[in-house]
């Protein structure tokens, strides 16, 4: 992609505990274009948010990224030292958090947060700090007066508006969302996907967005990236994704969601549960709880094989 502001390729991210090695993401490789929007879904545990912290070199012991590279506007930030990410991260790309209450700091007003980023990245003149401050307050569609406000006096869609806010600071290329409307409502869900889009359509800003939740991405992402057990089983337009879904285990994600058009459905769970990271399968991850499964699948570990314009882990398409 000629165009990309961020390439993943070969990423590998272990947890290493008493108990044994997880692999929590495996061999994840991917890029993202410019003013892009890429959603990331899955089942819980399947290594969304480690990936996401991987990305943004924002993993803590016993978590460590074992192979791969992570390549942000043309460097490696997986071998850069800390003084050098913290020279990266807010100014070049953001992280929201998926709790807003946890990530914000609760004795330190919102000014005194937004003039910390700024004033970390060479930003020192008051006046420039405030209305800086003003500003992206107004782009998210809070009253400059919370800026005075402790997060506590905020509600919980005000909090995480404030996080987006705060990650547009220093006008980013890349900002990365770790569930961020998970603590909202569904009204309060829709209202801060839509600003989150046209703030990126407006600003031109790429973003990565994980989520468990298949309808948020449907109507909001450009490409997704569905993970199963540590690795991507399918990506490609959103659009391509959602029409004809190939791997069995997107089919069964998108089978269990409702729908309010067409005709009714009886939703259809997905049995049985993932496989322990500590003690993986031989083949496919997924091959216990496939319906398709193949005697193929137990043994042998697939490959992503283009498919239209996806890319999908399964052998029922190694012919095609």
């Amino acid at each position: 992609m000629s165009d990309a502001i961020l390439e993943v390729s070969g990423l590998r991210v272990e947890y290493r505990t008493a108990g044994g090695t997880a692999l929590a993401v495996d061999d994840v490789s991917f890029s993202l274009a410019r003013g892009e929007f890429l959603g990331i879904v899955g089942e819980s545990g399947c290594g969304k948010s480690t990936l996401l912290f991987a990305i943004a070199q924002l993993l803590a012991p016993p978590a460590a990224v074992t192979a791969g590279t992570v390549t942000f506007m043309g460097k490696n930030i997986a071998a850069l030292n800390a003084s050098a990410l913290r020279a990266v991260r807010w100014r070049d790309f953001a992280v929201v958090m998926q709790s807003a209450m946890n990530a914000l700091n609760p004795v330190k007003t919102v000014a005194a947060q937004f003039a910390d980023a700024m004033r970390a990245h060479g930003v020192g003149s008051v006046s420039e700090i405030t209305s800086r401050s003003r500003e992206v307050l107004a782009l998210v569609g809070i009253d400059s007066a919370h800026l005075k406000s402790f997060p506590h006096q905020l509600s919980g869609g005000m909090r995480q508006r404030v996080m987006i806010a705060m990650a547009l600071l220093l006008s980013p290329e890349l900002i990365v969302m770790d569930e961020p409307t998970s603590a909202l409502d569904v009204v309060a869900q829709r209202s801060l996907m839509v600003q989150i889009r046209e703030l990126q359509k407006r600003l031109g800003f790429a973003v990565i967005f994980v989520t468990h939740d298949m309808s948020l991405v449907g109507r909001f992402s450009d490409r997704l990236a569905v993970m199963y057990a540590g690795t991507v089983v399918e990506i490609g337009p959103t659009r391509e994704i959602f029409e004809t879904p190939r791997h069995p285990y997107t089919q069964g994600l998108l089978d269990s969601f409702p729908s309010i058009y067409g005709p009714k459905v009886k939703l259809a769970g997905i049995p049985g549960a993932p496989p322990n990271l500590a003690d993986l399968p031989a083949g496919c991850r997924f091959e216990m709880r496939c319906s398709k499964a193949l005697k193929t699948c137990r043994d042998a570990v697939p490959e992503l094989h283009a498919v239209g314009g996806t890319q999908v882990r399964c052998v029922l398409y190694e012919n095609d």
